[in-house]
């Protein structure tokens, strides 16, 4: 197994990267603050003629998560376009015009569905259920919905999951998201559709999001991502064929702890593949 290498600067790993695909939430901000450097390091990286793919698990369209980086004072040049599992799931939704829905998730969720005339129902008349969180991520955990996943269970409901993030920081804690909810699903026996990383699709719009900003597609021994979870992050990209610099101070900042003094299992056990290169915090 290759020693992992740690860097200092986004600069020491983008010499003859095109396209960067990075994760948003613990890389650019952690939902309540942004953080400068890293939003710096992409401005930066587009200046010298780059191309920045904002790629994200948020169960919300793109327009909605860039109101999000605004208020969070995120300039617009930090990226050239943004990608997420909100987007795919609603083409799902649109594609199911004839079928109901039930939604579980937050209020703040609710433009996963707007301007969709998606069909409403409770779960009992439910034919698909559409997971964007837990009602109240502060205080509830995926076992709070063991019983309402039993019932869905029994009428063989498909649910899809606009989130696959089992957590994600909020501040310096980590709250559930809709992955918790459908991993459960799926250990019962319920059929799960996920969006978003780490599966293939999300990547694929992002490549051709990508090539639609430099005029041609980019070949992916050309491109990076840049997140902080293992399993959707790193995962995603190493299926889809791509390099990972990976973000340690994020939701693995526990697990990390010491990285440089693992023996090669520890490592395997933690990344399966390593990434390309690991990272404290995105600076140029």
């Amino acid at each position: 197994m290759a020693a992992l290498r740690f860097v200092e600067h986004l600069r020491d790993l983008v010499g003859g990267v095109e396209v960067l695909l990075s994760d948003i939430w613990g890389v650019v901000h952690n939902g309540i603050e942004a953080f400068p450097e890293a939003c710096e390091a992409l401005h930066i990286f587009r200046q010298r003629g780059g191309t920045v793919i904002l790629i994200t698990n948020a169960p919300r369209p793109a327009d909605s998560v860039q109101r999000q980086l605004r208020k969070l004072g995120i300039a617009d040049e930090t990226y050239d376009a943004i990608v997420s599992s909100g987007d795919l799931t609603r083409h799902f939704v649109a594609d199911h015009p004839e079928k109901k829905m039930f939604w579980l998730g937050p209020e703040r969720d609710a433009s996963i569905h707007r301007g969709l005339d998606a069909a409403m129902a409770p779960l009992e008349q439910a034919d698909y259920i559409v997971c964007t969180g837990l009602f109240d991520d502060e205080t509830e955990s995926a076992e709070d919905y063991r019983a309402m996943m039993l019932q869905a269970l029994e009428r063989k409901l498909p649910l899809v999951c606009a989130n696959p993030d089992i957590v994600v920081e909020r501040g310096d804690r980590l709250i559930y998201c809709a992955g918790a909810i459908a991993e459960l699903y799926r250990e019962l026996g319920g059929e799960v559709i996920f969006y978003g990383k780490p599966h293939r699709p999300i990547y694929q719009r992002a490549m051709a999001l990508a090539a639609e900003r430099r005029g041609h597609p980019t070949p992916l021994d050309r491109v990076l991502a840049i997140g902080d979870s293992v399993r959707t992050d790193l995962a995603g990209a190493m299926a889809f064929g791509i390099d990972c610099l990976f973000v340690t101070r994020g939701i693995h900042s526990a697990d990390v702890e010491g990285l440089d003094q693992f023996d090669p299992a520890s490592v395997k056990e933690l990344f399966g593949h390593p990434p390309r290169a690991l990272i404290r915090e995105l600076r140029w």
